[in-house]
């Protein structure tokens, strides 16, 4: 086994121990799942001379420093939870420049923590966690709030959250706001439900999902799909079908073998309660082992 493969073990054994916690860490997991990509930093910029040991490479701690170091920056005094949301955007937005736009889309780093915090662009969930975490650090009363389309933020209680957009570098959301959100995502009216605070993991599946979309629409990018897929299935709630998922990426990579066990072991699941599909899938088993030949 390689070192960046032995490394990568033991982030997913992180990983999964983080996820199974009693208060799983989201910037920790976060953080875990940038490791993914690659290294950052110095190892990206010069050659390492044998020997040498290139201090965290895929940036971690340093990713951690830095949400500390932006939480010490954060204006004490704050009290109300429009307080606390105009200090963000006033420290994140305007001061650090955080932010997005359109073409943060088409870039997987914007869904990488570490790249993230170096960059300040990102996707709306990304840049979120940045606030949570900051605004966490600091004291506040912060969650995430999953809007379907467009993650936001929200300060104080569920019940008069104020609710700011961190893509739009902090600005302040209004009940209506957050209605035209919804509306032009979905076409359906806002449910009170959209507004429960999502939790650590909720956030870090839909971070996976957006990974996975990301590669989906790029092809040759099927080990980006590997790894995002693998992480998920790491979380302890997730949804069955990504095993399927899983073993059609292996059979594209040409781990047959490997693919057609899995494909067969899905199919017997799938037996109970779907037959026709478990016998679909069966038949793309076979396929996938006749392409040993």
């Amino acid at each position: 086994m390689s070192d960046r493969d032995s490394g990568s073990a033991e982030r997913r054994r992180q990983f999964a121990e983080e996820a199974r916690s009693e208060r799983p860490d989201l910037a920790h997991l976060c953080l875990l799942l940038g490791a993914e990509a690659g290294p950052v930093g110095p190892a990206e910029v010069r050659p390492v001379t044998p020997g040498e040991t290139v201090p965290d490479p895929y940036g971690i701690d340093a990713a951690q420093i830095e949400l500390d170091r932006l939480a010490g920056m954060v204006p004490h005094g704050s009290c109300s939870p429009a307080a606390w949301a105009s200090a963000l955007a006033g420290l994140l937005g305007e001061r650090c420049g955080f932010g997005g736009s359109s073409a943060d889309y088409q870039r997987l780093d914007s869904s990488l923590l570490q790249q993230v915090l170096r960059r300040r662009r990102g996707l709306p969930i990304l840049l979120s966690v940045v606030w949570i975490e900051v605004a966490r650090r600091a004291g506040a009363p912060v969650c995430g709030v999953a809007l379907p389309g467009h993650f936001v933020v929200g300060f104080g209680d569920r019940e008069s959250l104020v609710l700011a957009d961190p893509f739009a570098g902090g600005a302040p959301l209004t009940g209506r706001d957050a209605e035209l959100l919804v509306t032009g995502a979905t076409g359906a009216a806002l449910d009170p439900s959209m507004m429960t605070p999502a939790r650590p993991l909720e956030i870090v599946l839909r971070i996976l999902n957006n990974v996975r979309a990301w590669a989906a629409a790029r092809p040759e990018r099927t080990d980006v799909a590997l790894w995002a897929v693998e992480l998920s299935l790491l979380l302890p709630s997730h949804p069955a079908r990504l095993r399927y998922e899983h073993a059609q990426l292996l059979v594209q990579r040409g781990e047959f073998l490997r693919g057609a066990v899995e494909m067969e072991e899905y199919a017997e699941i799938l037996d109970a309660i779907e037959p026709t599909t478990a016998e679909n899938v069966r038949r793309k088993a076979h396929a996938a082992r006749a392409l040993l030949n």
